[in-house]
């Protein structure tokens, strides 16, 4: 469904781009070439007045950094960037045309990776973090969530299936959770039901663990699942997580938190207050100067990734000595 919504989004803008170049012409009387430039200029426009749209709603729910992550206007800049270029090549290039599965590595090294995708994307979003992953040998499969705007708790059969599959597939006991954004939630719901007999690890990028401010513009029962609820007077540090949220809390032991690894940046567009990432329990891995979707294509975060993943295989190890990662 995300491939043809993205796909039909797509198509609308190129159709809005060739109106307005054709007006261009036809009642401005530019020449073909620079009306085409234009419109694609406008389009443009657009998109990159959406990406700081979120920024600035992401500051009206911001959680204070402390000094050592302040950035100066210049990272900020590059932040913006990556973050607009993340975003574009996401959401027009690999969520319509690049959707993954199965990524079998031959040699492979690691306990084998289920990627799990965020809000309103597919498995497409993973392309570049397959890249790296293969790379470094490690084999990995890929879920596609739907449908789109569904309840959370309804994506955790099809996470079982996936995982049990790759379990089946890889000869694997165990296995790693690399999660991003909303992915997060739904390894935890997937916890709560099924247990960890099968996870070695989970890896979240950017999870809203108690909500963002953001999943109030949002649509969907996941969205609304996912709020973070400002205090009566606005103030975020006097707000609360959804009412999901609590119970999914309600439902966990503290010692599960000892499974993940929370990475997350105190500059994300889309979670905020960003602090909402930090997981007590967990080993949380907080960065700067990156944002929500450049998560899973920004270089630094992919070998972190990698690193913890590669770890993971020594943890297993450790507990598991008389059983080998591979059956």
């Amino acid at each position: 469904m995300v491939t043809f919504i993205s796909r039909m989004l797509l198509l609308a803008q190129l159709a809005i781009a060739a109106g307005i170049a054709y007006a261009l012409i036809r009642y401005a009387h530019m020449p073909r070439i620079a009306a085409v430039l234009a419109s694609a200029g406008m389009l443009l426009m657009i998109r990159m007045l959406i990406t700081a749209n979120n920024f600035r709603l992401a500051w009206r729910f911001r959680s204070e950094p402390s000094s050592s992550h302040r950035i100066t206007l210049r990272q900020a800049c590059r932040l913006y960037l990556e973050e607009f270029h993340s975003t574009m090549l996401s959401s027009s290039w690999t969520m319509p045309f690049r959707a993954l599965a199965r990524r079998p590595a031959a040699g492979s090294r690691g306990v084998p990776v289920l990627l799990i995708h965020g809000y309103g994307c597919n498995s497409g979003y993973w392309r570049s973090m397959s890249r790296r992953l293969r790379e470094a040998g490690i084999a990995h499969h890929a879920v596609s969530l739907e449908p789109v705007f569904g309840d959370i708790d309804s994506f955790v059969p099809a996470v079982h299936e996936a995982v049990e599959e790759l379990c089946r597939e890889s000869g694997s006991q165990r296995i790693v959770l690399l999660c991003h954004s909303m992915g997060g939630l739904v390894a935890r719901a997937y916890l709560c039901v099924h247990g960890a007999a099968r996870i070695a690890r989970v890896i979240t990028l950017g999870t809203p663990h108690h909500g963002t401010g953001l999943a109030n513009f949002g649509i969907g029962d996941n969205s609304a699942q996912m709020r973070w609820i400002s205090g009566e007077d606005g103030n975020t540090l006097g707000g609360t997580p959804s009412r999901w949220l609590q119970q999914l809390a309600a439902r966990e032991t503290s010692a599960c938190y000892g499974l993940f690894t929370s990475i997350y940046s105190h500059h994300d567009n889309i979670i905020a207050p960003q602090a909402s990432s930090h997981l007590p329990g967990a080993r949380n891995i907080a960065l700067h100067g990156i944002g929500h979707v450049a998560l899973g294509l920004n270089p630094r975060v992919q070998k972190i990734v990698v690193d913890e993943i590669l770890a993971a295989e020594r943890q297993v190890e450790q507990c598991y000595p008389a059983a080998t990662i591979r059956k």
